[in-house]
C-alpha cells in the first residue's frame, strides 16, 4: 500500500492571469487549473511556465492567421464574427483549448519522471500516450479555429 499526500490547489483568487498579446485573450490560470483538473503538485510557478510555453507556441502558429485578421480590420481574436457558445465566440474557446491542451501536454510530458521506480518507468511509458493526445486536441484545436479540417491525407 503506498499514499500520496498532494496540496490542495490554490484557490481561484490565488492564481494569476497570463497576460497575452493583445489580440489574443488572456489566460487564467484558475480556470486553466480548474479545467485541466490539476491538482496542488502542479506548483503556481510551473502552471505559469507551462502556460506561457503553450501561449508562445500557439501564437506563433496563428501569426498569420492574426495578420490576415489585422489586415481585415479585427483588432481582436474575441472581434471576428463568429458562433457563440456560453456567450463566447468559439474562436476565443479554440484558443483556449489549444493553449490548454499544450499546457497538458508538457506536464504530462515534465511529470513522468517523478516516480523513478521500476513501477514509475511502467506508468511513464503509460503516460505517452496521453502527452500524444493532448497534442492532437492542440491541433485539432488550431485546425478548427482556422476552418481547416482536422485531418490531411495525402496518397504516396
Amino acid at each position: 500500500m503506498s499514499f500520496l499526500a498532494t496540496t490542495s490547489p490554490p484557490t481561484s483568487t490565488s492564481e494569476p492571469v497570463i497576460e497575452n498579446d493583445p489580440w489574443f485573450p488572456e489566460i487564467d490560470l484558475g480556470a486553466l487549473r480548474a479545467a485541466c483538473r490539476l491538482d496542488g503538485t502542479v506548483t503556481v510557478a510551473r502552471l505559469r511556465e507551462a502556460a506561457t510555453a503553450a501561449i508562445l507556441s500557439v501564437n506563433r502558429e496563428l501569426a498569420t492567421f492574426k495578420a490576415r485578421q489585422l489586415a481585415a480590420g479585427f483588432e481582436a481574436l474575441a472581434d471576428i464574427p463568429a458562433d457563440q457558445v456560453g456567450r463566447s465566440s468559439v474562436l476565443v474557446l479554440h484558443y483556449r483549448r489549444a493553449v490548454y491542451s499544450g499546457v497538458q501536454a508538457e506536464l504530462v510530458e515534465e511529470y513522468r519522471d517523478m516516480d523513478t521506480t521500476g513501477k514509475g518507468d511502467k506508468n511513464a511509458d503509460a503516460m505517452e500516450p496521453r502527452a500524444d493526445t493532448h497534442r492532437r486536441n492542440m491541433r485539432w484545436a488550431l485546425s478548427d479555429l482556422l476552418g481547416q479540417p482536422r485531418t490531411t491525407v495525402e496518397l504516396i
